[in-house]
């Protein structure tokens, strides 16, 4: 059986359906194609933001269906709001230095499950708009704190 392209979308291609960690691997499912977007295709760093914010709609489409079918508020299979926040902190790396990708990685993920304010407060919206986005505010944070370590 085909799987639909919103559960596709959601579980980034079926990252979020591994066993343990799904959001981790998610976040490393979303490093896997910027470092192809930034490295073979030549995109720049901002490039990854552009590619978060044309992924802002649809994750927020592909997650509220995903939510609706496995009628969970927030299912873990549900990973593409890892990739659009991992973009947003990745755009924050210069280049494809590895070292800062590693630190834009734990920063993400760190920060995705902290959930400093508003990120709590953001996961609370209806439906796919809460499941993005905390998401969205752990990117950003993860972004000024990647920033700040590059001014260090």
């Amino acid at each position: 059986m085909k799987m639909p392209s919103s559960l596709w979308l959601a579980t980034w291609g079926g990252c979020g359906y591994s066993p343990k960690v799904p959001g981790t691997v998610g976040s490393l499912g979303a490093i896997a194609v910027a470092w192809l977007l930034a490295g073979p295709l030549g995109w720049p760093p901002a490039g990854l933001a552009a590619a978060a914010l044309a992924l802002f709609l649809p994750a927020v489409w592909a997650s509220n269906q995903a939510s609706l079918h496995w009628q969970q508020k927030d299912p873990q299979r549900v990973v593409v709001d890892e990739v659009v926040g991992q973009w947003i902190t990745l755009a924050a790396a210069p280049g494809l230095n590895w070292k800062y990708w590693t630190a834009a990685f734990l920063l993400f993920r760190a920060l995705d499950v902290w959930k400093p304010f508003p990120a709590r407060a953001a996961e609370r919206l209806p439906g796919g708009w809460g499941i993005v986005a905390d998401d969205v505010v752990a990117g950003l944070y993860g972004a000024v704190v990647l920033m700040v370590l590059r001014q260090l």
